[in-house]
């Protein structure tokens, strides 16, 4: 294989590495727990926060509250570790890509 074809099969690869991280910068991924749905760009910034009105909340709820907001943010952001494992693994662990 000569330099030139190694070069344009790197290029190749750098674009569908730019395009498969697009796509996952793009993409809104939801976490829930039992009273609070979140949705999180592919980023991690937090699009939306939800609190099911449905439920009665006192004030003795906050901290139960918060710790279900914490619960499904993090569920989002798992959704967000393992697309991005699936998209970007294929392409090896290139340190200081991404």
């Amino acid at each position: 294989m000569n330099m030139q074809a190694i070069l344009k099969q790197a290029q190749n690869m750098q674009k569908d590495m730019m395009k498969a991280k697009e796509e996952i910068d793009n993409k809104i991924f939801v976490g829930e727990s039992s009273l609070v749905k979140v949705e999180v760009m592919g980023t991690k910034e937090i699009k939306s926060v939800k609190i099911n009105t449905d439920e009665a909340i006192s004030t003795d709820e906050i901290e139960m509250l918060e710790d279900m907001i914490l619960v499904a943010v993090n569920s989002a952001f798992k959704e967000i570790d393992k697309m991005t494992e699936e998209k970007m693994g294929k392409f090896g662990n290139i340190p200081g890509l991404f």
